[in-house]
Parts: C-alpha cells; structure tokens; sequence
C-alpha cells in the first residue's frame, strides 16, 4: 500500500483505525475452541466486523508462532483475508544484521517465498542501519520503526541523553530518516506520551506514526491528535483489547463492531477540526 493510497482510505472511511489482532485462546469466546483453527475462526469474524471502520490490522506476531506451526498457519489464513485496501502490518519487532533482516524482510513481505504478503513490518533499529534497510528494499512496503515506546522499561534507554542534551529516540528518528522516505518508514510512538508528540513532529513532520496505547492502555485519543496530527493526519492509531475482546460471547464480533464504530466517531470528529476531511 502506498502512502497516497493509505491517506484515501482514511478520508473514505474518516478513520484512522488500527486494530490489534493479538488473539489469546485464552481470551477468546469458548464456543470457538472447538473450531478448527479458533485463531483464525476469531480473526475471520472480527475483520469482518470491523473493516469498512479500520485502515489497518495488526497481528502482533507472538500471539501466533507461540503455537508453532499450527499458529503460523493461522497468520497465513489471516493474512489471506485481510483486506487489500487497509494496511496489514506484521507486529514483529524484527531487527538483526544485514543478511538475517533480509530473510526476515522475505519472511513477511515476500509470499512467493513464505505465503506471506504483509505490507508493513515493525523493526527494532537498536543494531543500526543494515538492520532496517533490507526491508527498504521491497517496493511498496514499510517499515516501522520503533521510536518512542510507553512501556514500563522504555525510560531505560530510549530517552538516555548525549553531553548535548540529544535523546536517544531523537538521535534514532534523525538517522532513520536519511535511510528512507516518508514513503516507506513509519515510526511506533506510545499514545500515553501525550505532548511528546510535539517533540516527535519536530523530528518526523510528514512521517506516519503508528500509534499502540488507545484505549485499554489509558493513551487519549484528543492528545494524539492535538499534538501529532498533520496535515495528511498521519497517524495510525491502534487499539486491540477494547475492541477484540469487547464481549467473550456469541455476540463478540458486534460488540467489537460497537465499540469500533465507537472509535472511528471520535476520529472523524478529530479529522473534520483539522479540516482533513
């Protein structure tokens, strides 16, 4: 998906909504243990649920090769009916040398090679540029790249400070730009960070960013918009639990859809004050 393409679903559907496709068999309605493969019979009912709401999906790739080769699978099948027109990223968090990121990079973005045809791929730069730039390499494609996290442990490194006064995610934003373009880099900013958006725009004006933390999370979606909007609104807001798990009954597919429609209210309100919409 190109990013023209990506910014005409979002003024079609006024939404910028990502949903996170972490399917716990744990957490999934009982009556779909007895299915076949109930990842892929949850997934199913939740897309289609939810797609005329959402501009993308995001399996987050642990909820899936947890379970070997049955759950790899079902990221197959469920990449299969994602729909064409929403971004469909692989939440993967991959990030090694130069030679093993390319076969990652086949791995989710090459289906000739591995059945899967994702269009985006998270990354975790921490090994530098040859760790990123094989994923560059495919046309069309993106990667996202993690910049500014709100988990527990992300104060460890992320907003270490040089003698200049230059934090780490800064200096990671700054360099990762001359390695791509707007066109196909994206960066992962945690929606609890509030007004630290203010410092990611300063870095990354026109860049997409793909925000997790909306929602079950505590992130606000007025903050994320105030502070990180552009003019192509350029944010990919994501929000699993409250959505998936609306329900753990029969009726788990429209309370998920409720609670999207929910959402994609507040995002079109978000557009229309920018004037995007």
């Amino acid at each position: 998906m190109t990013r023209e393409s990506l910014f005409k679903e979002i003024v079609s559907k006024k939404s910028f909504l990502c949903v996170g496709l972490d399917t716990d068999l744990t957490k999934i309605p009982e009556h779909l243990l007895g299915e076949e493969d109930p990842i892929f019979a949850f997934n199913k009912e939740i897309v289609a649920a939810t797609e005329d709401l959402c501009v993308a999906y995001k399996p987050n790739i642990a909820f899936y090769e947890c379970y070997g080769t049955k759950g790899w699978e079902s990221l197959r099948k469920t990449c299969e009916i994602l729909p064409k027109n929403t971004l469909r990223i692989a939440d993967a968090k991959r990030g090694d040398i130069g030679n093993t990121s390319k076969m990652y990079a086949q791995a989710f973005f090459d289906s000739n090679v591995s059945g899967l045809d994702f269009d985006a791929i998270t990354i975790a730069p921490y090994m530098g540029e040859d760790s990123v730039t094989p994923f560059l390499e495919f046309e069309n494609k993106w990667a996202i790249v993690l910049a500014l996290t709100s988990n527990a442990g992300s104060k460890n490194f992320q907003n270490f400070s040089d003698k200049a006064g230059k934090q780490l995610f800064e200096e990671v934003i700054d360099q990762v730009n001359t390695w791509g373009s707007t066109d196909n880099i994206m960066y992962v900013v945690g929606a609890t960070r509030g007004e630290a958006f203010l410092n990611i725009r300063a870095h990354a004006p026109d860049h997409f960013l793909l925000v997790p933390g909306v929602g079950a999370q505590g992130g606000s979606l007025e903050e994320v918009c105030q502070y990180g909007m552009n003019a192509q609104c350029g944010l990919l807001v994501n929000s699993t639990r409250a959505i998936i798990y609306a329900s753990s009954g029969r009726d788990f597919a429209d309370k998920a859809r409720e609670e999207a429609i929910k959402v994609q209210k507040q995002m079109e309100a978000e557009l229309i004050r920018k004037g995007i919409i």
